[in-house]
């Protein structure tokens, strides 16, 4: 497409004046190569594509439905069912190869490492273990990028795309096959590479993909795989599909199936229902119960046991029933929550805006050049980390006494671990015997153990490690997030959290005096503090942690300290996932509008200057409005004319255009005597008798109704344009914008499928001898429709009509162009629409708002244009 041709690396240029700024619109910037230069933000771009979600009522939706009945349409509803629960298996089951080869590769890589390093410790040839570390996380890095390489879309953790997508932007990619199977392999990889990243992100990621792919039963990747499967072929099948796909994505990553519905409804799905909520929920149980199946008969070989909900299992926290003072929290600890929440939401806050400047100094300087530049940074960062986590294990790690609380931990730990986990991740890295390094127990383990033994290990971490692995880890996952390789930021989040939080019940106990605090319930706090203030969710965190820990009395302090740290991080810059979706110039349309862009109406933010169709156009005419255009929907009009009969004798083509648009006006007269005649079956002698009075004192039918009489009164004569010519430059003011009755609306595809497939007539017939597509045809090429820069044209007969009426959605969502702002961004946003027209009081079409018209920066301009005005 248009919008396509300039690199994002140009959306960071900065301005040259800065007195312009106020006065500048969207439509003055261009918007892929300027930003706004006070805060360098990236404007909208105007390629991104919507989803349609409207359903489009014409003549082949409408065949369709006549041959429905309440046996089809139990059979339709039993066939979603089917595929929301084979959406949930798959989920389940790519959760668990993810799982099993992870572990596997790093079982495998630490094994030789510290075999390699207890030998080297005492032969002095660290060196050698390094080189052996690196080799190991380079291999790893490096195939991880060489399939972000193959697909760009796999990089990073696909939530701020999916976010995307569930909010009605359709980004190129993000739901293919291929996408699927370099997200699996390449996090695979890059989890397994040591670098600071997580599986549960690309796990959400995933899960959409299964969801979009699963119920076409086909892929642009396997062409040779086709299966007639007439079900589910609409952007509105494909997106309910999807929310499926993320929730259970959720679900399997946190064995957590509600809170992962209600990510699916948090994270963006704008158009939701009591059948969708249940199929979601569904999906999600039947994530999470099949990779707890196989993990738990896996793992410890009792098939069916149920033993592990999801790849990240938080444990059960329980005081020791030796410690009666004890206690997972007391009210006190809630005033330390809401300060640890403020502090999170400040950490998140400077980790967002750490990122997105790194993010932008990729697009400027490492996007641009060669894909290899990419690789390189990829293994620079892993090169970097390995180095940093060696060294600081080796020299920055205190050594501790090993006490049987420490090797085994409290009675809660042992029902998810058995002693032998628990010794095997306690490293003695570089110390003595019967002692260990408290920095290689956190830095030597896989991510989810390290996570375990901050919540459950008590008096293992001394403050000074504590607090040096924070700073080390938040300033490393914030340099990796964001780099060629697929990763998440749930669980290097949820790291880094528990170890402030860890510091702080340490701070507590040792130099404070608070005995009664249990360490466990501030790792977890501070985990969700820091979490919550990168990434700042709330409801959908609160339950996924809940569900995590299998521990309901921690509702209170979750939710309060997501709560406090959402407030504060906001009061600085935005979630990371919003940042980066900014980033990339998604139009993404948030939950309301502020309150003061209702001082403006749909008349202040509509596109004036519509390219339209007639519902009789010569094939030459649509073919250069496809080509020399880049709209995916056109309004289906017909002009308004004072000697219209003058017009019909003169040319076939016109007057086709003129009866349907005669024959297409609603007048209450008409409607009258439709039911004047319906009125005379009725057994009423009185209704008889009105009937016979009305039609005895109707008007002659040749005479024009009042609607046409009051339009020719209205407006003079236009100069002759025929609906075969393109729109010309050359055109003046009143020939451009001339008034146009509007009849609907029809889409790119439907047109191009129309000439593809050769649906016209020639003037010399009647529009009937025309050939009709059924729905099944109309919807046969979906999602990937013909371009029309790729049809020939040597096939058609440029002279040839084709009638778009029976194709084209006659009802679709309109509005006044008086209606407020916020009205039309309620109803945009709730029904999922993609083209608004704005029609006047006499069903003249006078605009068309889309998404890019409803977008922040896009109102902000505009009002700032009302300001300038009054």
């Amino acid at each position: 497409m248009a919008g396509c041709r300039g690199s994002l690396c140009c959306c960071c240029r900065w301005c040259c004046c800065c007195g312009e700024r106020e006065t500048r619109t969207p439509e003055e910037l261009t918007i892929l190569g300027e930003t706004q230069e006070e805060e360098d933000e990236i404007l909208p771009r105007k390629d991104y594509e919507s989803l349609d979600y409207d359903r489009c009522i014409n003549d082949p939706y409408l065949e369709v439905l006549e041959t429905m009945d309440n046996k089809k349409g139990r059979r339709y509803e039993a066939v979603k069912w089917m595929v929301v629960f084979a959406i949930g298996v798959c989920t389940g089951l790519v959760g668990l190869f993810v799982d099993f080869f992870v572990r596997l590769f790093t079982q495998l890589k630490f094994g030789v490492v510290q075999t390699s390093v207890e030998e080297c410790s005492q032969k002095g040839c660290l060196a050698l273990s390094l080189l052996e570390l690196l080799g190991f996380n380079l291999t790893f890095v490096f195939l991880a990028s060489l399939l972000v390489l193959i697909e760009p879309v796999a990089a990073g953790s696909g939530i701020p795309e999916v976010k995307c997508y569930l909010n009605g932007v359709k980004v190129p990619g993000i739901v293919r096959l291929r996408t699927l199977l370099c997200k699996i392999l390449g996090v695979l990889f890059s989890v397994a590479g040591g670098l600071f990243v997580g599986k549960e992100g690309p796990m959400i990621h995933s899960g959409s993909v299964v969801g979009a792919g699963l119920p076409q039963f086909q892929s642009i990747s396997l062409r040779k795989i086709q299966l007639n499967f007439p079900y589910f072929r609409s952007d509105r099948d494909k997106r309910d599909f999807v929310s499926a796909g993320a929730a259970a994505g959720v679900a399997a990553a946190f064995g957590a199936p509600i809170g992962g519905t209600l990510f699916s409804l948090e994270e963006g799905s704008s158009f939701w229902n009591q059948g969708l909520t249940w199929k979601v929920l569904f999906c999600s149980m039947s994530a999470t119960f099949t990779l707890n199946f196989f993990r738990s008969g896996i793992q410890f070989g009792s098939w069916g046991s149920f033993q592990l909900p999801g790849l990240l299992n938080f444990g059960e926290f329980k005081c020791s029933d030796s410690d009666k003072k004890c206690h997972l929290w007391t009210a006190m600890d809630l005033g330390f929550f809401v300060v640890m929440g403020v502090i999170g939401g400040l950490l998140g806050a400077t980790f967002n805006c750490l990122n997105k400047r790194l993010a932008k100094y990729r697009m400027r300087n490492v996007h641009p050049k060669p894909k290899l530049v990419r690789v390189l940074e990829s293994l620079l960062v892993s090169l970097v980390t390995t180095v940093v986590v060696f060294v600081a294990s080796m020299v920055l790690g205190e050594c501790r006494q090993i006490s049987s609380s420490s090797q085994i931990g409290n009675d809660s730990f042992q029902l998810q671990v058995t002693s032998e986990d628990m010794n095997s991740s306690i490293k003695t890295f570089f110390c003595p015997n019967d002692t260990y390094n408290d920095m290689a127990t956190l830095f030597f383990n896989p991510q989810e153990s390290a996570i375990l033994q901050l919540f459950h290990q008590d008096g293992t971490f001394s403050p000074i490690t504590l607090a040096l692995f924070f700073v080390l880890y938040f300033l490393l996952a914030c340099w990796t997030y964001g780099i060629s390789v697929p990763s998440g930021l749930f669980v290097p989040s949820l790291l880094c959290g528990a170890a402030f939080g860890r510091l702080v019940a340490n701070v507590l106990k040792s130099y404070i005096g608070l005995g009664h605090i249990y360490s466990g319930t501030f790792a977890l706090i501070g985990a969700a503090a820091f979490l919550g203030g990168v990434v700042r969710m709330t409801i959908s965190l609160t339950v996924i942690l809940l569900e995590s820990t299998n521990e309901i009395t921690y509702g209170l302090p979750i939710m309060v300290t997501l709560m406090v740290a959402k407030w504060t991080g906001d009061f600085f810059n935005k979630g990371i996932y919003d940042i980066h979706v900014g980033l990339r110039g998604v139009p993404l349309l948030e939950w309301e509008t502020e309150v003061e862009m209702d001082k403006l109406r749909a008349s202040d933010i509509m596109e004036p200057n519509l390219t339209y169709v007639y519902p009789h156009t010569r094939i030459q005419s649509l073919v250069s409005i496809l080509r020399t255009t880049v709209h995916h929907a056109f309004p289906v009009v017909t002009e308004n004319r004072g000697n219209e009969k003058e017009f019909m004798k003169g040319n076939q083509l016109i007057s086709n255009n003129i009866k349907f648009k005669k024959s297409s006006i609603l007048t209450r007269a008409g409607e009258q005597r439709k039911r004047s005649q319906s009125m005379k079956s009725y057994p009423s002698s009185e209704l008889r008798n009105m009937c016979d009075e009305h039609i005895a004192s109707e008007e002659p039918a040749e005479k024009e109704d009042l609607l046409q009489q009051m339009l020719e009164r209205r407006y003079t004569p236009y100069p002759n344009l025929y609906p075969d010519q393109s729109p010309s430059e050359d055109w003046t003011m009143e020939e451009r914008f001339r008034p146009l009755t509007f009849h609907g609306l029809i889409l790119r595809s439907q047109l191009v499928t129309l000439l593809v497939r050769g649906v016209c007539y020639s003037e010399s017939q009647s529009s009937a001898s025309q050939p009709r597509l059924s729905y099944a045809e109309m919807a046969e090429d979906y999602p990937r429709y013909p371009d029309i820069h790729d049809l020939d044209l040597t096939l058609l007969n440029p002279r040839m009509i084709v009638d778009v009426t029976p194709y084209m959605n006659p009802s679709p969502f309109t509005i006044s162009p008086n209606t407020h702002v916020s009205q039309v961004f309620n109803l945009f946003r709730t029904m999922g629409l993609r083209h608004l027209p704005v029609v006047n009081a006499v069903g003249e079409i006078v605009g068309i708002i889309t998404r890019h018209n409803l977008t922040y920066e896009f109102l902000q301009a505009r009002l700032r244009q009302h300001y300038q005005t009054i």
